[in-house]
């Protein structure tokens, strides 16, 4: 059985962390992550915001990532061992997906708001925290690119509030999840909902 979760959410919100945690409990479980799939810097065009667009779905390479999806699909199995990722042994002694369970996270910040993706999902969850937490933690982080003074107030934080807006109306299947709970009681939320569903669908 093959079974796609979507974790979403805000820059900073604790999509990673989650992310690793499911990745370390869940069987024969990939991840795509989606900020492998940004733009070379010089790619990014600037905005009227006066700001490269780093915060926008055109700043992703959404093709490659979409077929990088497909890949996990077609052969979840080969997808897994190219990928270094450790297989139960009834998965590993089939190269049909049919034994045991494929687990694929998908993970970012705009997974919601690309229509190819959307119906992938059998899960889809999102991180939310406010703005002051939000800006908070971002300043505390190192990119590789290093934020521009003001880009949160003029970028990133407007652009994601025109992107939740859209994600709201293109997916209405999201579970919401409150970014300023403890990781453990995130973690223990999904993981139980993904445990219901992995058995409902058997």
């Amino acid at each position: 059985m093959k079974f796609v979760i979507g974790i979403g959410g805000v820059t900073n919100g604790g999509k990673t962390t989650l992310t690793n945690r499911l990745l370390k409990t869940l069987p024969n479980c990939c991840v795509v992550h989606q900020d492998d799939f940004f733009k070379k810097p010089d790619q990014i065009q600037a905005g009227e915001d006066g700001f490269r667009q780093w915060d926008v779905i055109t700043a992703l390479d959404m093709e490659a990532m979409v077929n990088t999806v497909k890949g996990w699909q077609e052969n979840p199995v080969k997808f897994a061992r190219s990928h270094g990722v450790s297989l139960s042994p009834e998965a590993e002694e089939s190269d049909s997906e049919q034994k045991g369970i494929h687990i694929l996270i998908i993970e970012g910040f705009l997974i919601y708001n690309y229509k190819p993706l959307i119906d992938v999902y059998d899960k889809c969850f999102y991180i939310s925290i406010p703005y002051e937490e939000c800006k908070r933690r971002r300043g505390t982080r190192t990119y590789t690119v290093p934020d521009p003074p003001g880009l949160f107030d003029g970028h990133v934080w407007p652009m994601y509030l025109k992107h939740r807006k859209d994600m709201d109306n293109n997916c209405n299947r999201i579970e919401y999840l409150d970014g300023m709970t403890t990781k453990e009681d995130i973690y223990n939320a999904v993981y139980k909902t993904i445990q219901n569903s992995l058995l409902n669908n058997l």
